[in-house]
Order: C-alpha cells, then structure tokens, then sequence
C-alpha cells in the first residue's frame, strides 16, 4: 500500500506504508482507509469513481477489494483514527472467510440465534408496506420526502441480484431487533440463553482503543470526536469520562457503548444499570443541509430523548 503525503494532495505523492493493515485496524478505524465525503482533495473523486455508491454499488465485491487496494492511504496504518470503509472491507473479508455472502452469515451468526426477523439487507416484498420513508428537506428546509439517497450512496429499490453488500451500513431493521442487538451489550454478550460473545470477546470490544494522541486529534466532518469523554473501541464509542461524554456519541457510565448513523438513528447501551435506549429516525440529510443547520432538529431530539431518559427511573 502506499500513503499519501498529504490528505488533500495528488494520488502520486505517496510513501510506501510502514506496515500492511490488521484486523484490529480495520476494526478501530486506524487503517488509513476513509469515505470520501469527508475530503475534498482528489483522493475524494478517485473513491467515487472507483467504489460506486456506499450502500448499493454495481461493483462486485472482489473488484471493489481490487479498486479500494489500488487507491492511497491518507495516512500510515494504525496512526489515527479515520472513519470511513474499513467496515465494508471487513465485511467482505468476512464473507471470504466464511465463503458465503456477508447476509448469510450475518442472519445465520447473528439474527436467527436473537431472534431478529426483520433484519437484512433487503426487504420481502410482503413486508415493504411497513417501511419508514425517506425524508430530507427541500431548498427552503421543508420536510421532503426523497426519492433517491443524499450523494447515491443507495438505489431507489436494491437489485435482488446486486452481489455488493456494505458492512457499515444498508441493513434494514426495526427496534425490537435492534434491542435485541443491543442487548448483548448490557447482558454479557448473552441475549435470553444464546450466547453471541464471550465475554473477554466483549470486553475487548467495548474497551478504548485510541491512544491519546489519536483520541485528541480525532475529527469527523471538522468536529472533534473522543477529545474528551469518549474513546472508541471496536465498532463502538465507548464511554470513558460519562460526566464529559456528548451524548451524541453516547452516554451513560463508564464502559457504555454505542454509535449514530448517517439516517438518524441512534442506540446506547449501558451495562452499568443494564440499560438500552434506541432512537431511530429515516431521514439522511445531505452534508451542505447539516452545515446550514437544516436536519439538526434530528440529533437535538436524540439530545432530548437521551436527557429524559437518564433522568427516568429505571
């Protein structure tokens, strides 16, 4: 792999990286892999063009490890933290792995053991009746509905024979299996008798794995992330300092976990009380809308909701 020089720099300035990409960098974002939204140097367009969109792409999974292989790194492997495609490589490696489809695995590892019947990458025609609208908002900040995703990331209906699948996002679900999900958090990695994870396994991925170097320098959309309050683990924020933490990553005490998404919603889950809270919305906003303000009310209600709900008996 090579590195660029600088994030905003030619795709031919680059440095040999100083050592190949773990697992554990994909897994705590420190791989130098990104999205490409969150730059505007060339390396932005190379990502469109050569991964198509985030949710739905036309590219099969191995040209999409091929293309991702064949663009720079914004930065050496393991030096710091930048959000973006290591899940969806993960998810493809797991797939090779397990020399199944990323779906498959997930429903046979995960969603029939807990139980989650309405999750998946698709949805059955019988049950499309029952999903959540898209919504953003016109030029004026009008409540919209949308036909197409901000950006493309995502088709209007996904081919029943498109092979790519994001492992960081695109699955369909609804909150009682996402409480399901989250229950693994506050109960031992074990949900009504199934045991999903170990409990060292889960312990390990609710614990900080920034540095603090890396935690202090950490940004997304030019707001820092773990400065203070927050590290993150694997997959997850997690909670270090509950009287720092912003509730937009998470809060609760220390050792909670959880994560927002780009649609809106939002989970923690504390094994201190054994709590869970789950807010989720449909409604992905494109970036320039967030930077006027407009779709904000989304993350002050989840705000709201998290401060009602800490001060509710539980």
């Amino acid at each position: 792999m090579r590195v660029l020089r600088s994030p905003t720099g030619p795709l031919d300035q680059t440095d040999p990286a100083e050592r190949p990409i773990t697992f554990k960098d994909l897994l705590t974002h420190r791989s130098g892999l990104t999205y490409a939204d969150f730059h505007r140097g060339p390396i932005a367009s190379a990502y469109v063009e050569a991964l198509g969109g985030h949710i739905d792409s036309e590219v099969a999974p191995d040209d999409w490890i091929a293309r991702l292989a064949a663009l720079p790194l914004i930065d050496q492997p393991g030096a710091a933290f930048h959000y973006g495609h290591p899940t969806d490589l993960l998810g493809l490696l797991i797939a090779r792995i397990e020399d199944a489809p990323l779906g498959d695995v997930l429903e046979r590892r995960i969603f029939a053991p807990l139980g989650m019947k309405d999750t998946g990458f698709t949805v059955a025609k019988e049950k499309r009746g029952r999903r959540a609208g898209l919504y953003g908002f016109d030029e004026a900040g009008r409540l919209t509905a949308l036909q197409t995703v901000p950006g493309g990331h995502a088709l209007p209906e996904r081919p029943e024979d498109m092979a790519y699948v994001s492992g960081g996002q695109g699955l369909w679900s609804t909150l009682d299996d996402f409480l399901a999900f989250a229950r693994m958090f506050v109960e031992g990695g074990t949900v009504d008798g199934v045991r999903l994870l170990r409990p060292e396994t889960l312990a390990m991925m609710a614990s900080n794995c920034l540095t603090d170097s890396q935690r202090a320098k950490s940004e997304m959309l030019g707001m820092p992330l773990f400065a203070t309050g927050h590290g993150f683990g694997m997959g997850v924020a997690v909670v270090t300092e509950p009287e720092k933490a912003d509730p937009m990553r998470c809060g609760g005490g220390v050792g909670s976990v959880g994560w927002p998404g780009a649609y809106g919603g939002w989970w923690q889950a504390d094994p201190n009380d054994t709590s869970v809270l789950i807010f989720l919305a449909h409604s992905m906003v494109a970036l320039d809308q967030l930077a006027k303000g407009i779709g904000l009310g989304v993350w002050d209600a989840i705000t709201q909701f998290q401060a009602l709900a800490s001060a509710s008996p539980r």
